[in-house]
């Protein structure tokens, strides 16, 4: 292993010396060549990149709903598909991306280069960008479909990475404000401040504040968030220090998860039973009984009034719960340093923290309450502290851009299981789902896990006028422990994933002035997660020790050619991604229930796919814009067991959540005064088991949006989401996958809804 590490090691150094060696000539960047284009473009297509790589502007953010999600935002873009069941897409239970296959917790996040970790609902390792900050401090963000920066501080990113930038505080003195109101009730207010220069050196501060209030659009419940963004920036020479601190308070009633037969049974529409809880308390109650009745003949009822049989149209005790909520409390801070130490060296270094603490509640008819309610309330509970140091330095000598960097964290995520307690009380609940709940029952599991996280990279970037030629390699160690503090039959123990050389390498040939091709290779490797409730700690000591631990990997290669005229300018890529030691996680009864899962390496899984998108501008007001996504991603192996059976007949099977057809479109208008954009996105049918005998069918939804700007200051604006209000499943897997079958994991996607936004400034 030594002697493999050293060869790869040595062959990597080469050829950066190669690259270095060479004589230079002038660079042009994405940001300059995106400038000087002849059209103005609706979405960065990556010119000048050696890889698959899009970018959206803050403008272009603008004209979705207020307080959307910078995710569903980027849904345009190629082979990228993102479900929600709100009309904001910042829902998190249901907020889901995945790219050419790759499943959220297999992408990479950051924000101004600061880990966001994999961004998935049980939050074991960083936060959701909704909560990370303000979606009107957003500046831009950038989609690597496949070979993402090597910098890029991600221990999970084997497909995508996206990179969201802040904006920074404005040189001049600055207020922007801005109201909504829409569809089920839904307020929302945000207002910045930019200080300009303070003083003579150019110290800048932007203050922002956010606040919004929803009703869900069907059943009872609210979406409720602040948000506190601070941001300085202080010029020092050719170099700044910078500091932020962001804070964020959410608190969110789930939806109901559905199934199929949930769906053709009880409709779209139906939900948890929140403001009846007399009806939740009865259904729980039959439920109990039913329970004594499966044990000994002759049993007694323990609520013998409540009889056998559920109300119509009730049939299971799943069918609905009285209510569920997910609430996090964050804090995201982080300062740093950009400076020349010379006339070829640039050095940079942030420092950050973040502090999280989370519930994720659910009233389970499962578990009563001695001497009170036949319900408790059951909570995944989630405390983060985690600090963490980014730096690298950059050299520019001639045609050559050489850099080196690194990453470290120390993650300490502590999770727990817990039960509590509720009063046999009619007409409602003891405790509100709104609220941190305290004095629990009991205690079902909770553990300690930390994880320490350290990445190093190197690079070069040479341009020979019409080649370009980017190689280097990233080195990364992640340890897991996982300390059980009550163990509850859940895994404890120490993983590790290694691999200190993972070469990326990329080619631009620039065939003209406005014609080029490019190619890229890359490997990636995903590190085990900390946690009780994904990644090999999710399932129980014995499945843990026989697990054939292996941390995921994969290889992109990527072709594509981009071009650009003075009406037209467009992309076009194919890739082939070979996936292996894929690790599944099969669910387990219910997710209220909240079994272990069952893990198993599954071995390979391959995709394969082509890409495109264009934006053509008809007139100067006028412009289109399109994006088609192909991709087939399968698994290559069946699920065996130790004694070599078949589990689940997987091999040739389509992945889960992995639509074949990807295909968006819009239509923007903008004279300077009026403007409108009109988007269709079209996504075909996914599957929701892995031997791919459930489905959800494919679906179109269009949004719009119409405003008009009284001054460059002054504009209302109009949203309408879902315009034609589709009935369809959004979301799939939200209580993870079944082997086969129809399984309680879907989501319906919200309906029509409209929204008016008036914005000010000064």
């Amino acid at each position: 292993m030594t002697t493999m590490f050293g060869n790869r090691l040595r062959a990597g150094a080469a050829l950066i010396a190669v690259l270095a060696a060479t004589p230079a000539l002038a660079e042009e960047t994405v940001e300059a060549a995106a400038e000087s284009a002849d059209v103005a473009e609706i979405v960065v297509l990556g010119r000048g990149e050696a890889r698959q790589v899009q970018e959206l502007g803050a403008a272009d953010i603008a004209l979705e709903v207020a307080g959307v999600s910078p995710l569903k935002a980027i849904d345009k873009l190629p082979g990228v598909n993102f479900t929600s069941a709100d009309p904001f897409g910042a829902y998190e239970w249901s907020a889901r991306i995945s790219i050419r296959g790759f499943s959220q917790n297999q992408l990479g996040f950051t924000l101004d280069g600061i880990p966001l970790g994999d961004m998935n609902y049980g939050n074991h390792n960083g936060l959701h960008i909704s909560r990370a900050i303000i979606g009107e401090n957003v500046g831009r963000v950038e989609v690597a479909q496949g070979a993402g920066s090597l910098g890029a501080a991600s221990t999970s990113n084997l497909g995508g990475t996206i990179e969201f930038f802040s904006r920074e505080p404005g040189e001049a003195f600055g207020v922007e404000a801005s109201g909504t109101y829409g569809s089920d009730d839904n307020k929302r207010a945000f207002v910045r401040v930019d200080s300009g220069e303070l003083f003579a050196g150019g110290t800048r501060l932007s203050l922002s504040y956010a606040w919004q209030d929803a009703d869900k659009w069907k059943g009872e419940g609210v979406q409720r968030q602040h948000q506190v963004n601070a941001r300085l920036v202080q010029p020092v020479g050719d170099g700044r220090f910078f500091g932020f601190v962001n804070y964020s308070d959410r608190r969110e009633n789930d939806y109901q998860d559905m199934s199929a037969d949930m769906i053709g049974r009880l409709g779209y529409d139906w939900d948890n039973y929140a403001k009846d809880w007399d009806l939740a308390v009865r259904v729980a109650q039959i439920y109990q009984n039913q329970v004594s009745q499966s044990g000994a003949a002759g049993t007694p009822l323990p609520y013998p009034d409540a009889g056998l049989v559920f109300p119509a149209p009730i049939a299971t005790v799943d069918d609905a719960y009285y209510d569920a909520a997910g609430l996090r409390r964050d804090w995201l801070a982080g300062a740093g340093v950009e400076a020349p130490l010379g006339e070829y060296w640039t050095f940079k270094a942030t420092g950050y923290y973040h502090g999280n603490e989370g519930r994720g509640l659910w009233f389970t008819p499962y578990v009563t309450t001695p001497g009170g309610a036949p319900i408790t309330i059951r909570t995944t509970e989630y405390e983060i502290e985690r600090y963490g140091i980014l730096a690298s330095s950059l050299f520019e000598v001639g045609a050559n851009s050489f850099e080196i960097g690194m990453w470290y964290e120390d993650n300490d995520f502590n999770q727990a299981r817990r039960f509590y307690g509720l009063a046999d009380t009619a007409g409602a609940p003891s405790r509100s789902s709104l609220d941190f709940p305290a004095d629990p029952l009991a205690t079902q599991w909770a553990f300690d896990f930390n994880t320490q996280t350290l990445q190093y990279h190197v690079q070069d970037r040479l341009d020979l006028g019409s080649f370009r030629l980017n190689a280097g390699w990233k080195g990364l160690r992640v340890t897991n422990n996982a300390t059980p503090i009550v163990s509850g039959g859940l895994a404890s123990g120490r993983t590790e994933a290694k691999d200190w050389f993972l070469p990326q390498a990329g080619l631009l040939y620039r065939l003209n002035d406005d014609n080029e091709l490019f190619a890229s290779y890359t490997e990636n490797m995903r590190a085990f997660e900390s946690s009780a409730t994904g990644g090999p700690f999710a399932t129980t000591q014995a499945g843990f020790d026989a697990l054939d631990l292996k941390p995921e990997t994969s290889t992109t290669w990527e072709l594509g050619f981009r071009t650009k005229s003075p009406r037209f300018q467009g992309v076009i890529a194919g890739y082939y991604v070979d996936f292996k030691d894929r690790i599944i996680a099969f669910a387990n009864g219910s997710g209220i229930q909240g079994n272990p899962a069952i893990l198993q390496n599954v071995g390979d899984v391959r995709s394969w796919g082509v890409e495109a998108a264009g934006t053509f501008r008809v007139t100067p007001e006028l412009a289109l814009f399109a994006s088609y996504a192909y991709n087939d991603s399968e698994y290559r192996d069946d699920v065996v067991n130790a004694a070599g059976a078949v589990v689940a007949a997987t091999a040739g099977k389509t992945v889960v959540n992995s639509p074949k057809h990807l295909a968006k479109g819009e239509i923007t208008w903008d004279n300077g005064d009026f403007f409108a954009r009109v988007g269709a996105n079209y996504t075909s049918k996914r599957y929701y088991s892995y031997e791919n005998d459930a489905e959800v069918g494919g679906f179109l939804i269009v949004d719009a949006s119409i405003g008009y700007r009284f001054t460059d200051r002054i504009s209302i604006q109009a949203n309408a989401t879902n315009l034609f209000d589709k009935a369809y499943v959004s979301t799939i897997g939200t209580n993870g996958f079944a082997n086969s079958g129809d399984a309680q994991t879907l989501l319906a996607g919200a309906p029509q809804q409209f929204f008016v936004t008036v914005k000010a400034g000064f």
